[in-house]
């Protein structure tokens, strides 16, 4: 299980007296805490493993995005301390598929669900997301289900 993972991460960064390792798996940890709590005030179970990995996937486009922002702003210090926390993060995702993979499992979900159309690309992505999360960019996924379906 992830938590654990996270749990036996934490305890050695800290031993290792890694500040960045641990500053990114404290934020990791708060950030499923806080999953915890909401879906706990909505009746719904503790988070489990397919939405910690959803969690992550959200927690590293944050940081290309401030990362971008930084360079944008010639704050490379700042740009290249949230592409550390990124490196960090990737190792708890599976490995990411190549786009060529990823434009074949899309090819492939497309005939199997029967897909005709725009109207379909939802019955498609759930299909993607409950099979390859943590794996693919659902984003570039979801523009190359849209352009089989047009």
């Amino acid at each position: 299980m992830l938590r654990e993972k996270f749990t036996e991460s934490l305890k050695d960064a800290i031993k290792a007296k890694d500040t960045l390792r641990t500053s990114t798996l404290r934020l990791i940890q708060a950030a499923i805490k806080d999953r915890d709590i909401a879906n706990r005030g909505a009746g719904k179970d503790s988070v489990s493993d397919e939405e910690i990995l959803q969690i992550l996937m959200k927690m590293i486009k944050q940081r290309e995005e401030s990362a971008r922002i930084y360079d944008d702003a010639a704050r490379a210090e700042l740009a290249q301390q949230e592409r550390d926390e990124i490196a960090v993060i990737r190792q708890f995702l599976p490995e990411q598929l190549t786009d060529d993979k990823v434009r074949e499992l899309c090819a492939s979900v497309v005939s199997e669900t029967g897909a005709q159309g725009l109207r379909d690309m939802g019955k498609c992505m759930n299909v993607l997301k409950e099979r390859y999360a943590g794996q693919m960019d659902f984003a570039k996924a979801s523009g190359v289900v849209k352009g089989m379906l047009q």
